[in-house]
């Protein structure tokens, strides 16, 4: 595997410079209307356009934005536009990246919905503006950078967490919107690459298209017809939600152990009433930040802010129950819901 950037960043950071912000799709401008803007280093940098862009509308990337708010604030030169496609397929990717390369941004953070089908379209964009991607690799293409999680070994940690919560063994169903997302083919690789020479045995990977409905009736008809499933893993973050709830509904809290990714409320609601056994979250806070300053410092002429193995990991975290609470507090400030 490619040597990994690792970046040490506490918690704590991700609790400076908070402002209000809106779920729905969007464009957030800072305050800069010329076209050059001194930096705190009191050199002059270029008045840029920038867009992030999700593949999704998760209450996840409400974080997120959190963090290209407090760039834009560090940053009076950037202005960027913070785009969700609603429905989270690759066709609503498109068209929000091709409205942004119409507008004239100078450079794209894109989370890819479906990376191998998205090489031409991420391609093209790499074309014209300084692309990176951020939460979802697609190294096979021309994306200057990867700012993320490594989900490889985020996978491999939840695995390590199974293993614990299964120590027997047992046939395990796993769940998310599209499995050739780079993000989840890695998190399930590392999850297998956890349990191998172990009794767990993952059955099948159920897909919902992003759709949350189907997410918890993928669940619902996996607990109908296999009574005797051990476990059931969200891979993205809607997905812990929707096994949790399913769950409830059958009345099986408790009888099959529940693993995911990402810190959504009920997901964390789930973790503290030990009905959930463990979920490894993410720093969406600093993907936002992070790739702003990122292509802010690399378009005013600073290469090294690019790795030069092109990769810049940020750690995740696995969440028990004991942790919630504290971990909680600093989300909703994060949110502002405190």
């Amino acid at each position: 595997m490619t040597t990994k950037t690792i970046k040490s960043i506490s918690l704590a950071l991700v609790l400076v410079a908070l402002c209000g912000c809106s779920s729905k799709d969007s464009t957030s401008t800072s305050n800069s209307t010329s076209s050059g803007t001194t930096d705190k280093s009191g050199a002059t940098a270029k008045h840029l356009k920038l867009a992030f862009v999700t593949n999704n509308a998760s209450d996840y990337w409400t974080i997120a934005r959190k963090g290209v708010e407090a760039a834009q604030k560090e940053m009076p030169n950037v202005d960027v536009a913070f785009r969700m496609p609603a429905d989270g397929s690759p066709a609503a990717q498109q068209q929000i990246v091709d409205d942004e390369l119409a507008k004239g941004v100078d450079g794209m953070a894109i989370s890819p919905t479906d990376p191998k089908n998205q090489t031409d379209m991420i391609n093209k964009a790499a074309g014209q503006v300084f692309v990176i991607t951020q939460d979802s690799d697609a190294p096979n293409t021309n994306r200057a950078c990867y700012v993320g999680s490594d989900n490889e070994a985020a996978g491999k940690q939840l695995g390590e967490e199974l293993k614990k919560a299964l120590p027997n063994g047992g046939n395990v169903m796993a769940f998310v919107g599209e499995s050739d997302a780079q993000n989840a083919h890695d998190r399930i690789q590392g999850v297998k690459d956890a349990i191998a020479g172990t009794k767990i045995v993952i059955e099948d990977v159920r897909l919902d298209h992003a759709d949350h409905t189907k997410a918890k009736s993928n669940v619902a008809d996996v607990l109908v017809k296999e009574p005797n499933i051990a476990g059931l893993i969200g891979i993205w973050s809607y997905n812990g939600p929707a096994i949790y709830s399913a769950v409830q509904d059958a009345g099986k809290v408790g009888k099959v152990q529940i693993l995911c990714f990402d810190e959504e409320d009920d997901t964390l609601a789930g973790v503290k009433a030990g009905a959930i056994y463990a979920t490894v979250v993410q720093q969406p806070y600093v993907f936002g930040h992070d790739s702003v300053k990122m292509m802010n410092a690399y378009l005013n002429g600073d290469k090294s802010a690019v790795p030069a193995n092109k990769l810049d990991y940020i750690p995740t975290l696995v969440l028990h129950k004991a942790d919630i609470d504290a971990y909680k507090d600093k989300l909703n400030k994060l949110r502002g819901k405190s």
